[in-house]
């Protein structure tokens, strides 16, 4: 019988992704806790989080500093996608909605760690949920 480990158990990489949060005001704990967020994600999801770009300029530009490195990075071989918090995090609509343009222009997949809707099926829990019931 062979001694190697089960794939299970051997380290392995998961799909590489680039992490963008836009954080305005609030501390360095506001910053790490969404820095969490996003590893979190990527540790429940089979994910590599391999960097995270942070904007932190109010006024907002399309071609901001940290979303120039963002799509730079994404150029870069066998890169699978951008995590975001959520939308809000690509900026005001129009600008979100150029920066979802610019994202999927280069193959990628933008993946929202928390969407504006309920999934299909779960409108009933989350009402529950901000009723304060289970």
């Amino acid at each position: 019988m062979d001694d190697e480990p089960l794939t299970e158990r051997r380290s392995v990489t998961g799909p590489h992704v680039f992490g963008y949060l836009r954080h305005l005001t609030g501390s360095t704990a506001r910053h790490t806790a969404l820095a969490d967020c996003l590893t979190e994600y990527c540790h429940s999801h089979e994910l590599t989080l391999c960097g995270v770009f942070t904007d932190r300029e109010p006024a907002v530009a399309i071609h901001a500093p940290a979303f120039v490195g963002l799509l730079d990075a994404l150029q870069l071989p066998d890169v699978y996608g951008v995590l975001v918090p959520a939308l809000g995090h690509l900026g005001p609509r129009p600008v979100a909605a150029e920066r979802k343009r610019l994202i999927a222009a280069t193959g990628v997949r933008l993946i929202v760690v928390r969407s504006a809707r309920p999934a299909a099926g779960n409108e009933r829990l989350v009402r529950l949920q901000l009723k304060g019931g289970t």
